[in-house]
C-alpha cells in the first residue's frame, strides 16, 4: 500500500479511527424478546452492560469478527448472522468514560469508533460459553435494558425494525426463538413480541393453519394447571420445498 502523504499522515481528522462490531443476539422468554448482554466494568469499578462486541482484528473482515465475538460468547461456531448497518456518527465517542474504557481494553488512543451491527436469533435456553472472555453476560427484557454505553441504545431501537424485516422475507428464522416442541399460544406470543402488536387467537390460528411447515404433534402439554394444549414442530424439508415451489 503506498504511503500518504506526510501532511495527511500528521492531520488530526485523519487519525486514530477504529472499525468494530456490535452484536445483538436475540431470545425469546415465552412473553417477550430478551437481549444477551455483557457486563463493563469502567475504570471507576463501576459496571454497565453493554452490547458484545469488539474491534476487528488485523486478519478478519467484520463478518468474521462477527462470529468470533458471537462464539466467544455462546460457544456456537456456526450462528445464523445479519449485518443490518453500519453506525459512524462522530458522536459516538463523546462520553468521556467510553473513551476511557477503549483505552483500558485496546491500548491505544481511539478518536473515533465506526461499528457495523449484526443481528442474530437464538433459544434463550442455550447455555452460554463458560470460557468466554466476558466476565457476565446475561438475558435482559427489552424494556429493562436500561442506558446502555456508547449509541447502544439506538441500535438496539434501529434493530427491531430489521428483524421484522428479516422474520417477514425468511419466516423459518422466527423459529430458531422457539424450542423444538411449542404451542400455538407460544408461537403466537413470538409473533406478537416481534411485531409489537396483539393477534387475534382466531385469526391467528388461520395464518398458522397456512403454514404447512408447522406440524402438527401426537403430544400435549403435561403437568399444568390449564387445559393441555397441543404441541408442534417446525419441518425444515417443508418449508424449504414450500420455499422452492413459490
Amino acid at each position: 500500500m503506498p504511503e500518504l502523504p506526510a501532511e495527511i499522515m500528521s492531520h488530526k481528522d485523519y487519525l486514530h479511527t477504529y472499525v468494530s462490531v456490535d452484536c445483538l443476539v436475540y431470545g425469546f422468554d415465552g412473553r417477550s424478546l430478551n437481549l444477551l448482554l455483557v457486563e463493563r466494568r469502567g475504570m471507576d469499578g463501576v459496571a454497565d452492560l453493554k452490547l458484545p462486541g469488539s474491534i476487528i482484528q488485523n486478519s478478519e473482515d467484520t463478518d468474521q469478527a462477527a462470529g468470533r465475538v458471537l462464539t466467544e460468547l455462546t460457544g456456537i461456531k456456526k450462528m445464523k448472522l445479519r449485518q443490518f448497518r453500519c453506525f459512524s456518527s462522530p458522536e459516538r465517542l463523546s462520553d468521556p468514560k467510553d473513551i476511557k474504557w477503549l483505552e483500558s481494553e485496546y491500548g491505544p488512543r481511539v478518536d473515533r469508533l465506526i461499528t457495523v451491527a449484526y443481528m442474530a436469533l437464538t433459544r434463550i435456553d442455550r447455555r452460554l460459553n463458560e470460557v468466554s472472555k466476558y466476565k457476565s453476560a446475561r438475558w435482559c427484557p427489552l424494556d429493562n435494558i436500561g442506558r446502555m454505553p456508547f449509541d447502544h441504545n439506538r441500535i438496539v431501537e434501529q434493530s427491531l425494525g430489521e428483524i421484522r424485516d428479516w422474520v417477514t422475507t425468511e419466516p423459518a428464522i422466527m423459529f430458531e426463538l422457539l424450542p423444538p416442541k411449542f404451542t400455538e399460544a407460544e408461537l403466537r406470543r413470538l409473533y406478537e413480541a416481534v411485531h409489537g402488536r396483539k393477534y387475534d387467537v382466531r385469526n391467528f390460528h388461520k395464518k398458522m393453519v397456512a403454514m404447512d411447515y408447522v406440524v402438527k404433534l401426537d403430544e400435549k402439554q403435561r403437568g399444568v394447571a390449564h387445559r393441555a394444549a397441543r404441541y408442534y414442530k417446525f419441518d425444515k424439508v417443508l418449508y424449504k420445498n414450500r420455499m422452492h415451489s413459490a
